[in-house]
């Protein structure tokens, strides 16, 4: 008997399709036919799977956002041992897509960002996305800044364990990084800075960070 199909397993794969070909020709070159040929099913699969182009970009972009998520945990889990201060690096390092492997997935990301400025619905799944990783870098900056992890440079940050300093806004932070993260993948990708200025500009925001907690 043929192999049953994994409705979600071939979605995910008519996602890939999806954001292979908007990486080529962008969000306005996408048709259903194209997305069928590029993920080699029928256009009949496609519509099975999705009951609009719609709906396939939104799975598209969503497919993404946890893609980055997914990735920023793993790091989590990578090195359990690394200070909490250094995990909020390696983390925002994951959003902003600064490593060459996901050049794609940043242009992607950005032609969907676009898009959503004038689509409701595509501003949305955005916003979720949004959500939680400010949820997950919140979290995170709390706990740097409670166990006074040391800045980059070694120098002490400051924090619950220096005493008298004044917590960080950690809800507040998030948001900056998060936009901070995008600001550097539009400027990497546009020539504007390098991967590694980008860095380096992260780096620095981090480490004024912590030396003020």
């Amino acid at each position: 008997m043929p192999r049953q199909v994994d409705h979600e397993e071939r979605r995910r794969h008519i996602a890939e399709a999806v954001c292979a070909l908007i990486d080529a020709q962008g969000l306005e070159g996408v048709t259903l036919r194209d997305v069928a040929a590029r993920a080699e099913v029928s256009m009949g699969a496609v519509q099975r799977c999705f009951r609009s182009k719609d709906e396939m970009l939104r799975f598209a972009l969503a497919h993404i956002g946890q893609q980055v998520t997914e990735r920023a945990r793993a790091r989590l889990l990578a090195a359990p041992a690394q200070s909490a201060a250094s995990t909020v690096g390696h983390v925002v390092g994951e959003v902003a897509l600064l490593r060459e492997e996901h050049r794609a997935q940043a242009r992607t990301w950005l032609a969907f960002l676009a898009a959503a400025a004038v689509d409701p619905a595509l501003a949305a799944g955005l916003r979720d996305g949004y959500a939680d990783l400010e949820g997950l870098l919140t979290r995170l900056v709390a706990e740097a800044s409670a166990a006074g992890d040391a800045a980059p440079d070694g120098a002490a940050s400051g924090g619950a364990a220096s005493g008298g300093a004044a917590p960080v806004d950690a809800r507040g932070e998030a948001r900056t990084l998060l936009a901070l993260a995008d600001g550097l993948t539009a400027h990497v990708l546009i020539g504007h800075r390098t991967a590694r200025e980008a860095e380096e500009l992260l780096h620095a925001h981090l480490a004024r960070l912590w030396a003020r907690g």
